[in-house]
């Protein structure tokens, strides 16, 4: 989830690796909920900050304290735990020679956009009497428990059960390796070859700089990129499930939605959003801490999750925000909600399964995002197509109208189309990822609330189906499911393409961020815009009698 509102630019508040000298202000913070750190109010987070250190033997990560201050490693020895003291450390990755080739191999049940459908999916399984592992190599993935199916003949007894019992989408992922990467650093003059190490600061702050490579495109060369960010709290170097390593971040509720908040609802956004917003992440990331349990950690910093950027940039209104909602969490009959936000709605916010599979949450509805009675669903289905094009072709009355991504037309050709689908399709390993050809792109369902729910791609080899919000990564350009196609013809009547014309940026679920802009310029306090966009849902303090998730 992310989205950043534009920032004005006459007027910026410091930033915590601006300067020196402001350093001790971004820390402040921090001293007073340290020792609160372990509290139910704010417990300690593990985010994995860079997830995949060690796809490419260039890859590099150098850790520095910040001025004034020391780094305390420790690391495994064939003595015991040894420390030392260090002003930096610089992270390598070395392609390490197997004596004899390794097969890396799982059965790989599903393939998902989101974690939310991957979770369904996930449960199916396990109610069929198959342990499971949710991962995420790139798209989420359900895998058969790896160590319950441990050897080539039981991976190959459970494919061949399924494919007999007529399943079309578990595949095995098999990889022969003759190398595998081996994290290093250098201290005093000895290497150090190990696949963990634990980072703490005597100041609480570590600054990270990652340095990586990214691939060429049919574009672009392949190019260098450098990043550096600081993180409050312990850093934390260990394996994961893909053959590469995670560098973890440890660090207390609150401080990790100092990174959060003003990166997802914009810095400089209306106080009453903040405010909302702040809610939302609190709850979000207590709720969904066992998304990364595979590798031993519970969030990532991106937008499979929640955008983190540590204490690289932190705000005074996103500060405020945070002290001042210390604690408070949104909930649903004593349970944590699914706060879900995306950057626009379109004009109607989505169902739960509008979008996902899964069970639907009471809270989550879809709701007109005006503070006026413009339309009522109750009455105008948007499942309806001549009633869905007529509320697309309304602009004014909603919370996002002045907003760019409240209404959109994009243009593609059948090429386009086709280029984008096969390879979507090839990840997925689809039995129809080799089609040549695109004749017809039809919807073939859609919600009361609008949303696209099936799409038909008639291609030279058969009829693709796909569903909810698969389709925004099988096609390009929709940016969200609230849309509908009109043809393209040549000047020979001939089908070129499709315009997708819709509403919206993201899935939609919940709260829309633009969309409380305008709410909160109304006057709405921060909890009326939740309860705008959870119903029925209470903001109260966190305690040990809510639920944080329950399947």
């Amino acid at each position: 989830m992310s989205f950043q509102a534009p920032q004005t630019p006459t007027y910026k508040w410091f930033s915590c690796i601006s300067s020196t000298v402001l350093t001790a202000l971004c820390l402040w913070p921090l001293a007073s909920t340290a020792a609160t750190a372990q509290s139910p109010q704010n417990r300690e987070i593990k985010i994995g900050v860079v997830q995949r250190f060690g796809t490419k033997a260039t890859d590099k990560l150098t850790l520095k304290a910040i001025p004034g201050d020391s780094l305390t490693l420790s690391y495994k020895t064939p003595k015991g735990i040894e420390t030392a003291k260090v002003p930096s450390i610089k992270l390598e990755i070395a392609a390490k020679p197997l004596e004899t080739p390794a097969v890396e191999e799982r059965v790989v049940l599903s393939s998902h956009r989101s974690f939310e459908s991957a979770e369904d999916s996930a449960n199916k399984w396990r109610a069929k009497g198959i342990e499971v592992e949710i991962a995420q190599p790139l798209r989420w993935q359900v895998w058969a428990k790896r160590d319950n199916y441990n050897s080539p003949l039981v991976r190959r007894l459970l494919l061949q059960s399924l494919q007999t019992q007529g399943n079309k989408t578990a595949f095995l992922d098999t990889k022969v390796l003759k190398q595998v990467p081996q994290a290093f650093w250098v201290l005093n003059g000895f290497r150090f070859n190990r696949n963990e190490l634990d980072v703490v600061a005597g100041k609480n702050v570590i600054e990270v700089t990652e340095q990586t490579t990214q691939e060429a495109t049919a574009t672009e060369p392949e190019k260098a990129i450098q990043q550096t960010r600081r993180y409050g709290g312990s850093l934390h170097l260990q394996k994961n499930a893909y053959g590469t390593y995670t560098l973890v971040n440890e660090v207390p509720t609150e401080t990790y939605l100092r990174g959060v908040v003003p990166h997802e609802i914009g810095a400089f956004s209306p106080y009453a959003s903040i405010v909302a917003q702040t809610i939302l992440a609190r709850t979000y990331a207590l709720r969904n801490l066992r998304r990364f349990a595979i590798d031993n950690y519970e969030l990532c910093a991106d937008v499979n999750c929640q955008v983190y950027k540590g204490l690289t940039e932190v705000y005074p209104q996103s500060d405020k925000a945070i002290a001042q909602t210390s604690g408070l969490v949104l909930t649903y009959e004593n349970q944590l909600v699914d706060a879900l936000y995306s950057a626009s709605s379109g004009g109607v916010t989505a169902l739960f399964g509008d979008v996902w599979h899964g069970p639907e949450r009471p809270y989550l509805r879809s709701i007109v995002d005006s503070p006026n009675n413009i339309w009522d669903l109750s009455k105008q289905s948007l499942s309806d197509e001549n009633n869905f094009r007529r509320f697309m072709s309304l602009k004014k009355g909603f919370n996002e109208e002045k907003q760019d991504t409240f209404r959109w037309r994009e243009e593609a050709s059948l090429t386009s189309i086709a280029g984008f689908l096969k390879q979507y399709l090839q990840k997925k390993q689809h039995p129809l990822a080799n089609f040549k050809t695109i004749s017809q792109v039809l919807v073939v369902e859609r919600s009361p609330g609008g949303r696209v729910l099936q799409m038909k791609v008639q291609t030279d080899l058969g009829a693709i189906d796909i569903d909810k919000d698969e389709i925004r990564n099988a096609f390009y350009p929709p940016i969200s499911t609230l849309f509908y196609l009109d043809p393209i013809y040549n000047p020979d009547k001939t089908l070129n393409g499709y315009a997708f014309v819709g509403g919206g940026f993201g899935h939609g679920v919940g709260m829309s961020q633009t969309g409380s802009y305008n709410l909160a310029n109304l006057g709405w306090s921060g909890d009326r815009i939740l309860s705008f966009y959870f119903p029925g849902a209470q903001v109260v303090p966190l305690n040990d009698a809510i639920t944080f998730w329950r399947e």
